[in-house]
């Protein structure tokens, strides 16, 4: 009887000590993210497991154990920097025409843009290797064109080379140039990207509000 009374224990304590594991595994991926994503926007763009065992304050051994899944990772980290920037994305637009609104969308893409450039710019070196950061980049690409294309009236988006030129003009690849290769600081490359959507909003068709 009472070695059975113990199997039982020991059974109903096994659930813990795995919920327990668990929490802890949960925890050290969490720090890890935390960790990675500090040391992204710190500038380094490719932080070495050793450097986000220190700043997350975990065993080394933990740290290569998560980075076998770095999809995983990105992830959370992808799904960390939207739910910074989507307030500023979903915003309504008030008032005002079209050009109003592509405007409204340089200030807006700038606030984005910057939040974003240092985990684009790390995602972008890993996503040749990483399936998930490949599509995520193609996503995220398709969503800022939609983003251009939808405030256009229709005589403007007919236009192919008015509304290509308002995408690039507007894309984050024309903002990485300027803030990562020319090296303009953020203000800077706001008023250049400004200056060129004005500049293509004076040749652009007439066109009513869709």
């Amino acid at each position: 009887m009472a070695t059975q009374t113990k199997k039982r224990e020991t059974k109903a304590a096994r659930p813990e000590r795995i919920d327990g594991r668990r929490e802890r595994s949960r925890s050290s991926h969490k720090r890890i993210v935390e960790a990675m994503m500090e040391l992204i926007a710190g500038g380094d763009l490719m932080p070495s497991a050793a450097r986000v065992a220190e700043e997350a304050g975990i065993g080394l051994r933990t740290v290569f154990r998560h980075f076998d899944d770095m999809d995983s990772l990105y992830s959370e980290i992808s799904a960390t920097v939207a739910e910074r920037v989507m307030p500023i994305v979903t915003a309504p637009y008030r008032g005002g025409d079209w050009r109003a609104h592509v405007r409204d969308l340089v200030r807006r893409r700038v606030r984005v843009f910057e939040t974003m450039l240092p985990f684009r710019l790390a995602a972008n070196i890993k996503r040749y290797q990483s399936p998930f950061l490949m599509a995520e980049y193609g996503r995220v690409i398709t969503v800022e064109r939609e983003l251009v294309l939808r405030l256009l009236p229709d005589a403007v988006a007919a236009d192919r080379i008015a509304s290509e030129a308002l995408c690039a003009a507007l894309s984050f690849q024309t903002w990485r140039a300027m803030r990562h290769d020319q090296g303009l600081p953020a203000e800077e490359a706001g008023t250049v990207m400004a200056h060129m959507v004005e500049a293509l909003l004076a040749v652009a068709p007439a066109g009513e509000n869709r």
